[in-house]
Parts: C-alpha cells; sequence; structure tokens
C-alpha cells in the first residue's frame, strides 16, 4: 500500500473494514489514485439551482449520464449526486467509479433565511445503487442547524453500520451570519471543525475569504497574528480546524468562473494543504472536449 494512503486509513482506526474500504476505493481511483488528493465531480446542482441554470450552458449536461462518462474519462476519483440521477446510471457503470448519493438537498424555490435540506435519499439506496458513500449538507449559522446535525448524526452512523463512507458539505449560511460570513476565514475553518465533529471521513467547504467574522475569532487571529492574507494561508487554517489535518477536506470549485482564475485558485488551494477540489459547473458547463482537457490540467496541479 503507499504509505501515504496508510497513513490517511490510519486516521479512520475506529470505522470498520467495509467503509475504510470505501474510503481507499475513492483514494486509489483514477490519475490522482494513490497521491491521497482527490478531485470529485459533484452534480446536484440541478436540484440546488435548476435545471436551466445548471446546464444550459452545456445541454449535454441534462443528461446524467454525461456527467459520469466524463468523470470515469478524466480519470475523477468519484462523481457525487442526488438519488434520481444515481438511479439513472449506477447499472450501466457498476464499479467504473465511486458513487456518492447526495442524501441531501435544497432549493432556490424554497427561499429561506435559515435554509433547511430536505432528506431525498437513504443509506438503504445508497447501498441498492452500490455507493461508496452518502454525502449530506449542512448549514452552520442556520438557526435549523440542531435538526441538520440530529439528522446527519442517525445517517451517519447507519452508513458506517453498513460500510459505508460519509461526506459532509459544509456551507455556512443563515440569519446568525452576515452574507460575507458565509465563507469567512473563521467561519469555513469552524465549519469544516464542525463536520469533523459529526463524523465526515471527507469534508466539503468553500474557498474561505479574508473576511473574519466572529468577534472571539477576530481577538485571537489579532492576538496570535495568525496569517490568512492569501487563501493558501486560509487553507491551512481550515485544514488545521479538521482536526489538524486528520480528515479530508476538499475544496468546492464555487459559481462559474473564468479558466485561469479556477487554476489559479486552485494552486493556492493545493499550497495550502488541501486534499483536493469537488468541482462542477466550472467543469460541466464547458464542452466536453474542453473540461477534460481542464479536468486534466487540475490533476496536474495537484500531482504537482
Amino acid at each position: 500500500m503507499h504509505k501515504r494512503i496508510e497513513e490517511i486509513l490510519g486516521w479512520y482506526d475506529s470505522e470498520n473494514p467495509g467503509t475504510v474500504s470505501n474510503i481507499y476505493r475513492i483514494l486509489m481511483q483514477g490519475k490522482l489514485g494513490g497521491t491521497g488528493k482527490m478531485v470529485i465531480l459533484p452534480v446536484d446542482q440541478g436540484f440546488e439551482h435548476g435545471p436551466a441554470a445548471s446546464f444550459a450552458p452545456n445541454p449535454d449536461g441534462y443528461d446524467p449520464e454525461y456527467h459520469v462518462k466524463l468523470a470515469i474519462e478524466a480519470g475523477l476519483n468519484a462523481h457525487a449526486a442526488p438519488l434520481g440521477s444515481i438511479q439513472t446510471i449506477a447499472r450501466k457503470y457498476a464499479g467504473q467509479i465511486p458513487l456518492i448519493l447526495k442524501a441531501n438537498n435544497h432549493d432556490l424555490m424554497g427561499k429561506s433565511s435559515d435554509p433547511t435540506p430536505a432528506v431525498t435519499a437513504s443509506v438503504e439506496d445508497a447501498l441498492l445503487l452500490g455507493c461508496s458513500a452518502i454525502g449530506f449538507t449542512i448549514y452552520p449559522g442556520s438557526a435549523n442547524f440542531k435538526m441538520m446535525y440530529e439528522e446527519i448524526k442517525e445517517m451517519a452512523l447507519e452508513a458506517k453500520l453498513a460500510g459505508l463512507a460519509v461526506v459532509i458539505w459544509s456551507y455556512p449560511r443563515g440569519s446568525n451570519l452576515s452574507k460575507e460570513g458565509e465563507t469567512a476565514a473563521d467561519v469555513v475553518a469552524y465549519a469544516a471543525q464542525i463536520a469533523a465533529q459529526l463524523g465526515a471521513h471527507i469534508i466539503k467547504v468553500k474557498p474561505p475569504t479574508d473576511n473574519l467574522e466572529l468577534e472571539n475569532a477576530k481577538k485571537v487571529y489579532s492576538k496570535h497574528d495568525i496569517p490568512f492574507s492569501t487563501l493558501a494561508d486560509r487553507v491551512k487554517s481550515v485544514i488545521q480546524g479538521a482536526f489538524n489535518g486528520k480528515r479530508i477536506v476538499v475544496f468546492s470549485g464555487g459559481p462559474a468562473k473564468g479558466k485561469q482564475d479556477v487554476l489559479d485558485e486552485i494552486t493556492q488551494i493545493k499550497q495550502g494543504g488541501a486534499f483536493g477540489s469537488i468541482i462542477g459547473r466550472n467543469t460541466f458547463q464547458r464542452p466536453k472536449e474542453e473540461a477534460l482537457a481542464f479536468l486534466n490540467e487540475i490533476i496536474e496541479i495537484y500531482k504537482g
């Protein structure tokens, strides 16, 4: 076994062999297999943002099969999607790439200052479809945090007993935070800590900005002169927040933006010690050949 992979798996000694096997499978898949880095294609945007907003820039993306084929051809570590999409592809592509079933979702029509995703799939669904993991979103900062934390506590236990890995999308959002605070450096690091404490094996967060939101954190950052002026600095703090790097943390690609902007961002994310990227719209909204070349550039950054 690769030494780095052996080290990472050692962080999950409390898990059963089935769960560790699925984490191993994700870490060993694709072009980054064995490096301890990963790039995952998430396609829950049709549910979360709407089909036209997500797929009209590249209409091939309306078909879930397009995305799993893109992930396989690009040599990615895994593909994540909601229940309906996974049901469409699971049998035909069984065993070809680890699948992550997104088990809760939120839509833009249900506008609320304190959003709460609905549970839209189960551990049983993930097992029937041959998935390696479940994915679950929490919104630290929402007044409804208690419900989300309790839901993932129960579902994570069920998933682990069944031998699945647990991926938590930890996205600060809600009436307890300012809009800028949702991606503030201290808040994103806190979100990573919360996901780790809730039992996540893999944690997805947004790239942190150079804002600080929480008064107690502002005092500590100032007193101890904690650097946060560069994205690499801020990513390092987020990784520290996830048990000092003993949980896998990957960063989202966010809204569609220019190719060089994405590559520059990922370069700093890698420099900060991140385990990889989970990047959707910035890849699947591009024509397929362009997306494949772009994903290869991202992979090369993590290899390098």
